[in-house]
């Protein structure tokens, strides 16, 4: 639940403050006639995005075992890409997200015809890419705990986003925006590394990956993972008690290259000197 819950969290805080940019940046600028466009493109996404998790859910229920082992893999695999590049995306734009988007508006709005749906296209695509990120990793996370308790933790992360996002979009709650999208993008790698492992353990249970399946080590006695603590780890690392060596190297590498890239500073251009102009001779 609490994995689910900080997920959409973010997820959700992130779509609201790109729409909540777009909202008060129409209404600032006298522009908010325009704000219906910005409410159909909200429901369209949000539409999109349960319409494709019905759609896989459904589609899944009809596989034989194999083959469902085989796309809980390819889901959680998918929910890997689309967490770990949504952490990145957000380091890379959080200090610009705010010009370009106000620059996107106007490019929207200054066509005489079309502009509305242009405006609802941008909205659509914003709510739409959250929407798919959080459909893919709920679905790899109910995969491995089909409990209700997973869907009442998304449904009070998507509240707590949607309350969070109003008050920063009227200005009644302060929020350091950067830290928090730094803090939990380390969570949400930690995340990602639990769901590669599970999907790794998918691939092996499909028969489509059987090497490096010797037990590296066995805490069963000591740490189970179907123990209160265990479950809780498992949630929200992906813990296991006794992994394998496939497993245990996938882990470590992914949470070693994705951390050092997602702490390393951005690199800064170098102001090369104008040349000198020539003298007269």
């Amino acid at each position: 639940m609490l994995v689910a819950f900080l997920i959409m969290l973010r997820e959700g805080l992130e779509a609201a403050l790109i729409v909540g940019i777009i909202a008060s940046y129409l209404t600032r600028t006298g522009r908010d006639g325009w704000l219906p466009f910005v409410w159909v493109g909200i429901m369209l996404g949000i539409a999109a995005a349960l319409l494709t998790g019905a759609i896989l859910q459904l589609a899944s229920a009809e596989f034989p075992q194999k083959s469902q082992e085989l796309f809980e893999a390819i889901v959680g695999l998918v929910a890997v890409g689309v967490l770990t590049s949504m952490v990145f995306w957000m380091r890379n734009v959080s200090r610009t997200v705010k010009s370009s988007l106000q620059a996107s508006v106007d490019t929207a709005l200054a066509t005489s015809n079309g502009g509305g749906w242009a405006l609802v296209a941008m909205v659509f695509l914003a709510v739409a890419r959250e929407g798919l990120e959080s459909v893919f990793f709920l679905l790899a996370i109910m995969e491995q705990n089909a409990g209700a308790s997973v869907l009442a933790g998304a449904l009070l992360g998507l509240a707590a986003s949607a309350l969070l996002g109003y008050g920063l979009y009227t200005g009644s709650v302060r929020l350091n925006v950067g830290t928090f999208f730094r803090w939990t993008g380390v969570f949400v790698l930690f995340v990602a590394a639990g769901i590669l492992v599970t999907s790794l353990r998918a691939l092996h249970e499909a028969g489509v990956w059987n090497y490096l399946q010797t037990v590296v080590f066995d805490l069963s006695d000591v740490l189970p993972a179907d123990s209160m603590l265990g479950t809780i780890l498992s949630g929200m690392f992906g813990y296991q008690a006794a992994p394998n060596a496939g497993e245990l190297a996938a882990y470590i590498a992914f949470l070693i290259v994705c951390l050092t890239l997602f702490f390393r500073p951005p690199a800064t251009r170098l102001k090369h000197p104008a040349p000198a102009s020539r003298q007269a001779s």
